[in-house]
């Protein structure tokens, strides 16, 4: 027991290897943050570009409330607390869990959309070739990722670490170069726009906009709250220094490429990113730039499949409390939710080509759902420390507070100053997979109660069951199937369904030169149908026995080559689904291969 104890402790994450393999999504949105935020205000020309800064400042800020914030989750919930996790813990109304879940599953389709857009674009700045193909290339990519996820890993996730700290190392490198060119030629460049001038046609909600297109750099904070067990003991302190180390470093590569951006006077430009602008100002198209462009590619694409993960296990973990399809619990051969993965892959793959793969356009979209799940679970956190109160409660009650007020601000700021620009889409998405999830619990509780019995009264009884075997016949396929019958019934009745006198008589002869193997009932049809007279047949025999069972066996006979199928009328399968769909039956195939 010590020795396994010791194994499953070896196989946990100490904190500095977490980091990388859990921050991907959020440092990875550093690359196209900033450029989000200032894309709304290059409208306004030049004198604009230094808002770049404080824009930044802000995120920087809303950043560190946010990882406070979650530390008190840490703190909270040991065992992984993500929002619809606080939410169905402390809300009763299970509404409000599933505005977190629904935000969240909206948030990762959005979130593989944008980290695949983002990663073409940022091929695509460095080779220009590739820009006009963008979006097949992005919907190749996440076919990939699809497969990709539905095979399964077997690599140690350890491997994905790199990637992430390639990266780190890549925006630190050209952060410390413009600190080094600075030196240099100088804080203030020619290229260097004035600080504190007011454009013309600047107002309150622009500045709204650019900072919360800004704030899609914060998307995936969640992701360390959501993997405590992961860490190695103590679980909680290894997760809190992860939290905050992810913080220091993203602040710093934020703050320092905002910074650098300012000096440089770079502006957004739709063919070329501004991390590309800005690593082309500073090595050229050398070694070193092609290097951070394919990181850059590299670890927005690894925070794409991270999502993976999460879409499937959320939605899973959503579908076994009873409020999405049941189809999306079951684990496919690689132990991956394939349904969950599958759906994923589809919906981002309708967005990319929606929105032919440009992040700025998807960016009105994003980040809504991931700060209304942020809002609920701040709330949430409230509640719960007003009910178990705990050491140091109030502080922690003060800290989700203010928490739960800026979120909900920044959330608010989100939805009306991106309404227009396509927010609309996510606010009507929401309530509609709200109120999908509802049907669905109510529909899974209405099935419940219709098959609950009562264990002390309902007993098993044997019925009686009229075998019906349908015969379009005598051949090897209705002797196969009659053979099987007489071994399940003694009660047997052969139908024969003919479309004129001619063949029924034809069909009676044979069967009296065969033997007469059982009951045989000829019908007739008028229309050249078969449901239409086997229907009326069912019934008779449903009025004669009311207490009896019914069981119509088909035979089918299955071609040795698949495009055989094509030669041959589908009778078989056109009974089983009349008859499943329309008669309280069973339907029992019977197949015959055939050998050429």
């Amino acid at each position: 027991m010590r020795t396994a104890e010791l194994n499953a402790q070896h196989n946990k994450l100490i904190w500095f290897i977490a980091l990388p393999i859990l921050s991907a999504d959020l440092y990875s949105s550093v690359s196209y943050g900033p450029e989000s935020g200032m894309t709304e205000l290059m409208k306004l020309g030049p004198d604009a570009k230094w808002y770049i800064i404080p824009i930044t400042i802000s995120t920087v800020v809303l950043l560190f409330i946010l990882i406070v914030s979650y530390i008190m989750g840490v703190l909270a919930y040991p065992n992984g607390g993500g929002a619809y996790a606080i939410a169905k813990d402390n809300f009763k109304p299970r509404w409000v869990s599933l505005v977190a879940s629904s935000s969240l599953l909206v948030d990762y389709i959005l979130t593989v959309a944008v980290s695949v857009s983002a990663a073409l674009e940022a091929v695509s700045s460095a080779y220009p070739a590739v820009a006009p193909y963008e979006t097949v290339l992005a919907i190749f990519c996440v076919f990939v990722l699809l497969v990709v996820n539905l095979r399964g890993v077997a690599e140690s996730a350890k491997i994905f670490a790199w990637p992430t700290i390639g990266f780190m190392g890549c925006m630190l490198l050209l952060i410390f170069t413009g600190f080094f060119d600075e030196f240099q030629h100088g804080f203030v460049q020619h290229s260097t726009p004035s600080f504190g001038t007011v454009p013309q046609g600047l107002s309150v909600l622009l500045i709204l906009k650019a900072f919360s297109s800004a704030c899609s750099a914060l998307t995936g904070i969640e992701t360390i709250s959501n993997a405590v067990p992961i860490f190695r003991e103590p679980q909680q302190k290894n997760a809190i220094k992860t939290y905050i180390a992810l913080g220091v470093i993203t602040s710093v590569t934020l703050l320092g490429f905002a910074y650098h951006l300012y000096v440089k006077g770079i502006a957004p430009n739709p063919h070329n990113t501004m991390l590309s602008q800005l690593t082309e100002s500073y090595f050229g198209h050398g070694i070193l730039y092609q290097i951070i462009i394919w990181f850059t590619f590299v670890v927005l694409i690894l925070a794409a499949n991270s999502t993976f993960t999460g879409f499937s296990q959320l939605a899973a973990i959503v579908a076994a409390d009873g409020f999405l399809p049941r189809g999306l619990t079951m684990r496919g051969d690689r132990l991956g939710y394939s349904n969950g993965i599958i759906a994923l892959a589809a919906t981002a793959s309708i967005l990319i080509i929606a929105f032919q793969a440009h992040t700025n356009a998807l960016i009105p979209l994003y980040a809504i759902g991931v700060f209304l799940s942020f809002s609920i679970a701040q709330f949430g956190l409230i509640r719960r420390w007003k009910r178990v109160k705990g050491p140091n409660w109030r502080v922690k009650l003060a800290i989700n507070t203010v928490g739960a007020f800026v979120t909900s601000i920044v959330a608010v700021i989100f939805a009306f100053t991106k309404f227009t620009s396509g927010a609309w889409v996510v606010l009507i998405v929401i309530p509609i997979l709200i109120i999908f999830s509802l049907a669905i619990n109510r529909h899974y509780r209405a099935v419940a109660d219709e098959l609950r019995i009562d264990l002390s009264t309902f007993r098993p009884k044997a019925n009686k069951v009229i075998t019906v075997v349908l015969v379009s016949g005598t051949h090897r396929v209705v002797h196969n199937t009659l053979s099987f019958a007489k071994g399940v019934s003694e009660d047997l009745i052969a139908v024969y369904v003919g479309f004129d006198d001619q063949s029924i008589h034809r069909m009676e002869e044979k069967w009296e030169e065969w033997g007469n193997p059982c009951r045989l009932v000829v019908l007739k049809s008028k229309y050249r149908s078969i449901l239409e007279p086997l229907t009326r047949f069912i019934h008779l025999l449903e009025e004669k026995q009311p207490k009896s069972n019914i069981q119509v066996i088909i035979p089918q006979f299955i071609p040795k080559k698949w495009w055989h199928n094509l030669l041959h009328n589908q009778t078989a399968l056109l009974l089983r689904m009349w008859l499943l769909r329309n008669k309280d039956v069973v339907i029992t195939t019977v197949p015959y291969h055939l050998r050429k």
